[in-house]
């Protein structure tokens, strides 16, 4: 009967010890369990809580301004009005007027593309990345019909907000870049089913073709 009653006390008091008084209201300071000397310097660490003042600086506030030069990440954060959709509602076909299609377009895509996309989509988008070593075997090719119709709002649109197990790229790419890169897909693309008759005479002179 003693060691029921030992038992009862130690379940009492291992109970209140997890969930202590629940509601209880205390001014006394939470107990220490491990001494000071167990673990110097991480107990009571100096610092500064928020809209405090300080005497080192020379303002008094502990909360300082942004320096200068920073780079705001709300580019990245919010959604401007590219948003891949037209008027109507439906993904846009082309690019917006906002975007200046060129041969700087397209480096920084491919530039932004080798970094982010290669290592699923691979380096001619035909799904075989490196990541499909490690067995990633669903990542889809850009060349079948149904990626080679899809607009080109939609594909600015998987970038932004992700799709199946791919995540979203909008922390990551600015919304230039974006389209910098739905270019570089498209150039991918056109890149498999091109021919002689797509070159104008001055790229025909550039490549030798005759």
């Amino acid at each position: 009967m003693r060691n029921v009653y030992l038992v009862t006390a130690f379940l009492v008091v291992l109970t209140v010890s997890i969930f202590g008084f629940r509601g209880r209201i205390s001014t006394q300071p939470p107990m220490d369990v491990f001494p000071e000397w167990a673990f110097p310097g991480m107990k009571r660490q100096p610092k500064y809580e928020p809209q405090t003042t300080s005497a080192f600086f020379a303002d008094g506030r502990v909360d300082r301004p942004i320096p200068a030069g920073t780079v705001s990440r709300n580019p990245l954060r919010s959604e401007d009005e590219q948003s891949g959709k037209s008027a109507d509602g439906a993904f846009m076909r082309g690019f917006p007027a906002s975007v200046t299609v060129n041969a700087d377009l397209m480096a920084r895509g491919r530039e932004r593309y080798s970094i982010y996309c290669q290592p699923c989509h691979g380096a001619v988008g035909d799904g075989n990345g490196i990541t499909k070593q490690y067995g990633m075997g669903i990542t889809p090719t850009y060349h079948d019909d149904r990626l080679r119709q899809m607009p080109e709002g939609e594909i600015y649109n998987t970038i932004t907000h992700g799709k199946n197990t791919m995540l979203p790229y909008a922390d990551k790419l600015l919304p230039e870049e974006r389209w910098a890169v739905v270019l570089y897909v498209r150039a991918l693309q056109r890149a498999q089913v091109g021919t002689a008759a797509d070159v104008d005479a001055n790229g025909k002179q550039t490549l030798g073709i005759q």
